[in-house]
């Protein structure tokens, strides 16, 4: 495969575009959009401990981040309705705490369990390993079995890895940062070329014999020391890749459109990949600060792509009784309207500060409240148990009480 794209005019002639056009492309137009999906290299040996104690194989973590009150989703059953089946079968935490650290803090301490206030146009990395390469690094999971969909902003962006000495960019997730790939200027842009050409299997076959006959200390070199996905995962990527671009992900529109991408894309990567973990991060909520009213849009259509995430889950053998999910916002909203009819986040009241937890899985409680408090940053090391690791920078604590 050339990653060819052909005239889309009958009578235009053919214009060819080599894969590191493409790529090239893709990294123009998603201004960094595609972090770590297409690097060659192999996947580190497995390091960490084994473990048997958990039924949990795989876990999806929705950070509903751009701030979300309780009052409008587990407490408003109605505009949740996948989200409250999700309940059911398993726990809710009504007293989750959260400190209001800004976006970017609280919703890092979810992927890090360290909280740590960030500035509202900061854009530096944290030195805590984030959730992804605790697994990578700890427990030796493959670069294709960690993902972060999330949408545009190059803040989300920083939640794949740290710039942690000991981890860091090498046992990073691979990123796709749907609102900077999946958008309409994008296609616009490809489309330039023409229509995308998947290739056939004759050309698939050919460029995976060359890609396992490059040299690997070279490969490794090229990396900086770090590993990438193997060959095959990083050819099986840019088919994905390929194949959004001629669907319709590019296509959603509306309110919350970017983050209706995000599970789109996490839907499609469960499907192809089979991940151990998959983090998906919403921010469209924010919207709150103008319109009450699109925030509720927003809540309402996240449920809705949620919904037909957990479908999906439960439609794969393989995937429905051996997976978990967790489900939380950074931190909430005020109390109450601003003068806009919409709701800010710094009036340091419960709405604010007292978020909730949504989970469920194979290894937890089932129908249950707990009234018990805990933090929001005790997620990370929950999800790092659950999956053979141990979050040993983490200031947070697993989540026991969420057990059977």
């Amino acid at each position: 495969m050339d990653g060819r794209i052909l005239g889309g005019r009958a009578h235009a002639p053919r214009a060819r575009l080599r894969r590191r056009d493409f790529l090239r492309a893709t990294a123009a137009a998603g201004a960094g959009a595609l972090a770590g999906a297409t690097l060659l290299g192999r996947a580190p040996e497995a390091l960490a401990r084994s473990r048997k104690k958990y039924k949990t194989k795989h876990v999806i973590l929705v950070a509903f981040a751009g701030g979300v009150r309780a009052s409008e989703c587990i407490g408003s059953p109605e505009n949740v309705p996948n989200m409250s089946a999700i309940a059911r079968s398993g726990v809710v935490l009504p007293a989750v705490r959260a400190a209001n650290l800004g976006h970017y803090g609280a919703a890092l301490a979810l992927f890090t369990g360290c909280p740590e206030a960030r500035g509202i146009r900061e854009n530096a990395r944290g030195k805590t390993p984030t959730i992804f390469e605790y697994l990578r690094k700890d427990a030796g999971l493959a670069p294709q079995d960690v993902w972060l969909s999330t949408t545009a902003g190059a803040q989300t962006r920083n939640f794949a890895f740290s710039d942690n000495d000991d981890y860091g960019a090498a046992y990073g997730a691979n990123l796709i940062s749907t609102d900077g790939l999946f958008n309409a200027e994008f296609r616009d842009l490809i489309g330039k070329f023409g229509s995308v050409s998947l290739p056939d299997e004759q050309e698939t076959a050919r460029v995976e014999r060359l890609m396992t006959s490059l040299d690997d200390s070279l490969i490794e070199r090229a990396q900086g020391g770090g590993f990438g996905n193997d060959a095959e995962t990083s050819l099986r990527i840019q088919r994905y890749i390929l194949e959004e671009l001629r669907g319709d992900t590019a296509r959603i529109t509306g309110p919350g459109a970017g983050d209706a991408k995000s599970i789109r894309v996490a839907r499609s990567l469960l499907r192809l990949f089979r991940p151990k973990l998959i983090s998906i991060v919403l921010q469209n909520a924010d919207v709150a600060h103008g319109s009450y009213n699109s925030y509720v849009e927003v809540i309402r259509r996240n449920d809705q792509e949620l919904g037909m995430l957990l479908q999906s889950v439960q439609a794969d053998p393989e995937l429905r009784d051996s997976t978990s999910i967790f489900i939380l916002p950074e931190f909430g909203r005020d109390a109450n309207l601003n003068e806009r009819n919409g709701l800010d986040h710094g009036d340091g009241s419960d709405d604010l500060r007292k978020i909730f937890l949504v989970a469920a899985g194979p290894d937890f409680k089932q129908g249950k409240t707990i009234t018990k408090a805990v933090d929001s940053f005790d997620v990370c090391p929950t999800i790092a148990e659950l999956l053979g690791a141990k979050a040993s920078d983490a200031k947070g604590k697993t989540l026991r009480p969420i057990f059977a």
